[in-house]
C-alpha cells in the first residue's frame, strides 16, 4: 500500500456516504476515483464530494489529488491503486454481485472494504476466491468529519493485510480500530445502542423526554468521552466506584429485545427525523438547516479537542 504523497483510493458508490468518505481522502491529496451506475452520474457526484472535502481542509485544491469519474461495470485501471471502498445501497444481492466483481477484475494484493454497517463481509465475500483481502470498513456519518473507521475482520479475511488497512487510514488522519469478529452491529454501534436502549426505555416509561436524555448524556459522560473513552475514564474515576453502582443499576436497565412503541411509531407514521420534518418533535425548514449547521460545526470543534495532547501510538 502507498503512502500518503502518492495514495489513491477508488470508492464505489455515488450517495451521501460515497461523496463524504472521498472527500475525506481528497482533502488529504489522495487521488479518488468514484465508479457509479454509469460515469456521468459518478461525475455528477463531484460537487458533493468538493464539498466535503472542503469542508475538512479549504486548501485541500493545493495538495494535487485528482478527482476521477467511471462505471461500474466498466472500470479496469487499478494502477497504484491502495485500498477500494463500496458504499452502495444496503442489498445484499448487490453487494455480493460487486464483490464477486472485484474478485475477479482487481489484483488480489489491493484491500477491498465495504462499508455496510448491517453485512458482514464473511457474508458479502463468501466464498469468493480473494476473501482474505476483504474487510468491512465502516464509517460514520458525516464520513469526511468522524474519526473512526471501523475495519472488521471476516472469516477468511487476513489479519497481516487489515493492519496495513489500518496505518492506511492512520496516515490519513482517521482513527481506526481493528475489529476481530464480524458480529452484528461490530463495535461502536453496538455500545451505541446499547445507550440507545436504554434511553428509549427511559423515554417510553416517561421518566424522562428527549430532550433531557440528550442534555443529561452532552453535558455529563458524553462531555468528558472527548477527552477519553469509557474505559480510560474509569481509570481514571476508578472500577470499585463503577462496580458498586453495577450492582444496583444493572439489574434495573431495560433488556427489550425489540425497540419501543416511543420510536416504532413514529416510523410507521413517516415521522423519522428532520429529514421528514418530525421525529420526536416537529422541524422546520430554517430549524433544520440551523441544526444541520451546528452540527457539522461542534464536530469540527471536537475533533480539533480531540487533537489536544494527542493519545500516543
Amino acid at each position: 500500500m502507498g503512502g500518503l504523497a502518492m495514495s489513491k483510493v477508488v470508492v464505489i458508490g455515488t450517495g451521501t456516504m460515497g461523496a463524504g468518505i472521498a472527500g475525506g481522502f481528497l482533502a488529504h491529496g489522495t487521488d479518488i476515483v468514484i465508479l457509479g451506475r454509469t460515469q456521468a452520474k459518478a461525475e455528477a457526484c463531484f460537487d458533493a464530494i468538493k464539498v466535503c472535502a472542503n469542508s475538512t481542509n479549504a486548501q485541500w485544491s493545493k495538495l494535487g489529488g485528482q478527482l476521477l469519474a467511471g462505471s461500474i461495470a466498466e472500470w479496469n485501471d487499478w494502477t497504484d491503486t491502495d485500498l477500494i471502498i463500496e458504499t452502495v445501497s444496503e442489498r445484499l444481492d448487490l453487494k455480493k454481485a460487486i464483490f464477486a466483481h472485484l474478485d475477479q477484475r482487481v489484483p488480489p494484493h489491493i484491500p477491498i472494504g465495504s462499508n455496510s454497517s448491517g453485512f458482514p463481509i464473511s457474508d458479502i465475500a463468501e466464498d469468493l476466491a480473494t476473501a482474505n483481502r476483504m474487510f468491512n470498513t465502516h464509517y460514520f456519518m458525516p464520513a469526511h468529519i468522524v474519526p473512526l473507521v471501523e475495519i472488521v475482520l471476516g472469516k477468511q479475511s487476513s489479519p497481516e493485510i487489515a493492519n496495513q488497512v489500518c496505518e492506511f487510514y492512520k496516515a490519513h488522519d482517521k482513527k481506526p480500530v481493528l475489529v476481530k469478529k464480524d458480529i452484528p452491529g461490530f463495535l461502536a454501534n453496538r455500545i451505541q445502542h446499547a445507550l440507545m436502549r436504554e434511553a428509549l426505555s427511559l423515554v417510553q416509561a416517561g421518566i424522562a423526554t428527549p430532550e433531557d436524555i440528550d442534555t443529561a448524556v452532552r453535558y455529563s459522560f458524553g462531555f468528558r468521552y472527548a477527552a477519553v473513552g469509557p474505559m480510560t475514564q474509569k481509570e481514571i474515576s476508578g472500577w470499585e466506584g463503577m462496580a458498586l453502582a453495577a450492582e444496583l443499576i444493572y439489574p434495573t436497565l431495560s433488556n427489550i429485545s425489540t425497540p419501543p412503541t416511543c420510536v416504532t411509531d413514529l416510523v410507521k407514521s413517516g415521522k423519522t427525523g428532520i429529514a421528514k420534518g418530525a421525529g420526536f418533535r416537529s422541524w422546520s425548514a430554517e430549524e433544520a438547516d440551523i441544526i444541520q449547521k451546528n452540527y457539522e460545526e461542534r464536530l469540527k470543534a471536537a475533533f480539533a479537542v480531540l487533537k489536544v495532547a494527542p493519545d500516543q501510538g
